[in-house]
């Protein structure tokens, strides 16, 4: 036993030594060459080593996009943002809201024959493998009012990069081999948007068509078939001449520093005469959106596009639209907060609140009648009529700070992709010629109130509904009954219809 004190005493002793001390070991700490170590504090710079910069949170963006507008009109936006990579685009303001003087389907057109030959590139394909070099790609968007065309690539090739976004723009070749070819390309899509089992698209057309019945933004996104053969180079060159000129342009990128892209943009779109010669914006259609309301019906038969062996149940799908307002106004934002209260998604989703399950259309639709509807959205407009009545009440506060929280981890999850932050970039320097912070937006959604949700409410159950009706019909309400449903005190629906119970 006393050896065992004796020895327990020892290892105590030795645990409080450092290891020269435990094994009778000299340590001179010094350099290779045999001087030593100077004896400093680690809170000391060491001599010969640069000042470190240290990176603050300020709760601000430490690049805020930088804009500057060119002689002719062109406007050059970038936002800094660290990496490797950059993507750059031009944004045009052209969109299917703008053929009113046209046959619809020149923007179809125009996105099917990006990136096609040029004067410097042969073909598509030449395009591609130059970009692969350096491990990039293209893609061109349109919209209903614009033209997106992007590329992302490393950081180093950007003179090239602004060189071949500027010749698949201004320059594009347009041969009739590529023109017969996007003709079979449209048809196939339009084919396809008939056959999937998917409606949305379709939904989605149906209902800007009944909403803004003939004009702007209800004029169709896609080629009716019957222009699929009326659209050649002549006419397209005939739009490009009228929409595609410098100041309805704007050249955006992120990751890349400002000076560069100017000097690039002053390089390649400054003096450079497009392949259809001088424009004409004095033709540019400056219609303003008229709302007007109203009903587009297909009756279909969507058993047969099954992508399995059992046939899909016959469905109605349905969309009822209300006017909301332009992003360019003041209550747009207390709108996108009234989405997310709105929410809903799928029957079979799942997840937590961040997927919509305690929002309205999820509790009160479709956990009480899972059982015949399948999927229920609201995309500021798409509503359904009892529940959007009940808006008109005071909003409960958890409720509503629980979609403000929401919609601010959206837009912030969305705005770490590179590509994201392009799209915003342009699209908002194209249409106001400035761009709103992230932070700035966060601050205007946490400053929407009860009253706010409650006055947009009302004043979008003023107008006239948009409804767009798919697939079988013959239990669907009337035009009149939806419009009086939305305009009684419950939303409730005459009882001879058993669609919403």
């Amino acid at each position: 036993g006393q050896i065992e004190s004796k020895m327990a005493a020892r290892m105590s002793r030795l645990r409080g030594w450092s290891r020269a001390q435990r094994y009778g070991i000299a340590v001179c700490r010094q350099y290779s060459s045999g001087s030593a170590y100077p004896s400093v504090s680690l809170s000391t710079p060491l001599p010969g080593i640069p000042t470190p910069v240290f990176a603050s949170v300020d709760g601000h963006e430490k690049y805020e996009t930088k804009i500057t507008t060119l002689e002719n009109g062109l406007k050059v936006a970038s936002q800094n943002k660290f990496g490797q990579f950059c993507t750059v685009g031009i944004l045009v303001n052209s969109g299917s809201r703008h053929e009113a003087k046209y046959p619809s389907g020149i923007a179809h057109f125009l996105e099917k024959l990006s990136f096609s030959s040029t004067a410097q590139f042969g073909s598509k394909d030449e395009i591609l493998l130059t970009l692969e070099k350096h491990g990039g790609i293209c893609d061109c968007q349109t919209s209903r009012d614009t033209t997106m065309y992007a590329v992302s690539a490393e950081v180093k090739v950007l003179d090239t990069v602004v060189n071949l976004l500027s010749d698949a723009v201004l320059q594009p070749c347009l041969l009739d081999e590529e023109i017969e070819m996007t003709r079979m390309a449209v048809r196939f899509e339009l084919e396809d948007l008939n056959m999937r089992p998917d409606p949305e698209p379709l939904l989605t057309e149906m209902i800007h068509a009944a909403a803004y019945r003939g004009n702007t933004v209800g004029l169709p996104r896609f080629c009716p078939p019957k222009n699929v053969e009326k659209i050649d180079r002549k006419l397209l060159h005939k739009y490009l001449q009228t929409y595609y000129c410098p100041e309805r342009m704007v050249l955006a990128g992120v990751g890349i520093e400002h000076e560069q892209l100017v000097q690039c943009a002053r390089k390649y779109l400054l003096n450079v005469k497009p392949v259809w010669g001088a424009s004409t914006p004095a033709n540019v259609d400056q219609s303003v959106a008229q709302y007007t309301g109203g009903i587009v019906k297909m009756v279909k038969d969507m058993s047969d596009v099954s992508l399995g062996p059992t046939p899909i149940p016959e469905l109605t799908h349905i969309m009822i639209g209300l006017e909301s307002c332009s992003f360019l106004e003041d209550d747009f934002i207390p709108f996108a907060v009234l989405n997310m209260m709105m929410g809903g998604g799928g029957s079979f989703s799942a997840g937590g609140p961040g997927k919509g399950m305690f929002t309205r259309l999820y509790l009160n639709v479709l956990n009480r009648y899972c059982s015949y509807v399948v999927n229920i959205t609201t995309v500021h407009c798409i509503i359904i009529t009892r529940e959007f009545i009940q808006m008109t009440g005071t909003a409960g506060e958890m409720e509503l700070e629980r979609a403000k929280t929401q919609l601010k981890s959206m837009l912030m999850m969305n705005l770490e992709s590179r590509p994201v932050i392009f799209e915003d970039v342009g699209r908002q320097v194209l249409a106001t010629g400035k761009r709103k912070l992230p932070h700035e937006l966060c601050e205007l959604i946490s400053n929407v109130t009860a009253s706010d949700i409650k006055r947009v409410t009302t004043k979008m159950l003023r107008s006239k509904p948009a409804v767009a009706a798919l697939g079988e019909l013959t239990e669907l309400p009337s035009y009149e009954d939806i419009q009086a449903a939305l305009s009684s005190k419950d939303g409730r629906l005459p009882r001879i219809y058993r669609l919403f119970r």
